[in-house]
């Protein structure tokens, strides 16, 4: 009895003959030392289709290799918060040598950064907006109309304050939503429904306050927020958990792309950025752990409660952003709506999202100034407050172009315009050179995000 060989595989005209893979090396047991089974069997499947090499396990680079590596991404327009880092490396120093006996003493560093706290909360959700290459021109008094309520809720209303931050938020949430719906669905532009929910929300603040009244806010814990510190003890801990936490997470990420055989940065250049990090963390906890009390039966010592809230913040959105589909949506329908469309992304609702993100983190930051000040006026969240906003996320090196940025680039165009105000205060100078000075910032950074678009655009990326 004869049989007959099976019929080869039919290839359509101008295909490549398919072959049957290989049998697995690491079945077989020829896998190489020191290379996983995950990597073995991309580098066999490469083979048995044919693959480009590109298809192989990355190896890992050398120090040289990565530092060249970063270099040629710069040069590319890759520079992210970089000129925002050097810049506010030089105005520390310039301002610490200018007044030394002021400027790095730990009294003026918890103030700067209590004074910079509510405009990076703002930043923050500003970023998220700009990712989209759209604008809230209406989240500086958002957070005033929603500081507004929640003085009403604990003053007139007399309840417990969670009760009246929660009402806050809610109350940006619902703005958000309305901002959202206008401009995803409606079809407004943004830059429209912002400005004119910017002009309405002064009037509705006016209402609930009154022409030139004030409302006092005197919960402690609301006052806490932004006048209170944190024992020591528990600063160094929490300051410790902060560094480890780091640290761990970028050492997992780096194991996870050796073992899938990803490109990644090189180990040292991974640990060099980890120790800089923990120095700056420890270095900030140390001088704020001093006491800083101009009595000396007094103690005033510890960070300042906004510091930790704003770190909690910084590690819930970075992770949103950068570690859920949703993240991948929002830089999706910045990079390219239209394609983001076509791959099944609904943009409405990624747009009405990212305003109600926006406005929530402005009612936070209306509620951190309102504790800051005590206070709650007709004005607040007016004036430069957005332009501050704003100026922060895009001096961190947000784009305004959409499709790139990071929450941690609120963080440092924030510190950056807190020191230019504190630096220019203890010089002495007028308010007209803090805007000067600000203003020229501002178009500095966003001179450089075109530059930078442009290089991205020649070189492909």
């Amino acid at each position: 009895m004869t049989t007959t060989p099976p019929e080869p595989a039919r290839t359509a005209p101008g295909d490549a003959p398919r072959t049957a893979p290989a049998v697995s090396g690491a079945r077989s047991g020829g896998a190489r030392p020191g290379v996983s089974d995950e990597q073995t069997r991309i580098a066999e499947l490469a083979r048995a289709t044919g693959a480009s090499p590109l298809a192989e396990p990355a190896q890992a680079p050398s120090f040289r290799e990565g530092v060249q590596a970063y270099v040629q991404r710069l040069r590319g327009g890759d520079i992210g918060s970089l000129p925002a880092l050097l810049g506010l490396a030089v105005l520390l120093v310039l301002f610490s040598v200018l007044r030394p006996e002021t400027f790095p003493t730990a009294g003026n560093i918890a103030n700067l950064l209590v004074q910079a706290s509510s405009i990076i909360v703002l930043a923050m959700g500003l970023t998220f907006v700009l990712l989209l290459g759209d604008i809230d021109l209406s989240a500086g008094v958002a957070g005033g109309a929603s500081a507004a309520v929640m003085a009403l809720v604990l003053g007139s209303a007399g309840l417990p304050w969670y009760a009246g931050v929660l009402a806050g938020l809610l109350a940006g949430l619902v703005i958000g939503t309305v901002i959202g719906l206008f401009v995803a669905r409606v079809g407004i532009p943004s830059f429209v429904v912002t400005l004119a929910l910017f002009l309405g929300l002064q009037g509705v603040t006016l209402r609930l306050i009154g022409e030139g009244g004030t409302i006092a806010v005197r919960d402690p814990v609301v006052v806490a927020i932004a006048n209170g510190n944190v024992p020591v003890a528990l600063g160094w801990v929490l300051a410790a958990v902060a560094v480890l936490a780091y640290a761990g997470v970028s050492l997992l990420s780096w194991s996870g792309k050796r073992r899938r055989g990803l490109t990644r940065d090189n180990l040292g250049v991974v640990v060099l950025r980890v120790l800089a990090v923990a120095a700056a963390v420890l270095a900030v906890t140390a001088v704020l752990s001093q006491n800083r009390a101009r009595v000396p039966s007094i103690v005033l010592a510890g960070m300042p409660y906004s510091v930790p809230l704003i770190a909690v913040l910084l590690v819930v959105l970075t992770f949103v952003l950068g570690r859920t589909s949703y993240g991948r949506h929002v830089y999706a329908v910045g990079g390219n709506a239209e394609a983001a469309r076509r791959a099944g992304i609904s943009v409405p609702m990624i747009r009405v999202s990212v305003f109600m993100i926006g406005s929530t983190l402005a009612a936070a930051s209306g509620i951190i100034d309102a504790s800051r000040l005590n206070s709650v006026a007709p004005g607040s969240g007016g004036g430069n407050t957005l332009l501050l906003g704003v100026g922060a996320a895009v001096i961190g090196g947000t784009s305004l172009f959409g499709g790139r940025g990071k929450v941690t680039n609120a963080v440092i165009g924030g510190l950056v315009i807190a020191v230019i105000a504190n630096g220019l205060g203890l010089l002495g100078q007028p308010a007209y050179v803090n805007f000067l000075v600000t203003g020229a910032v501002l178009l500095l950074a966003a001179a450089v995000d075109a530059v930078s678009r442009r290089r991205r655009s020649s070189a492909g990326r």
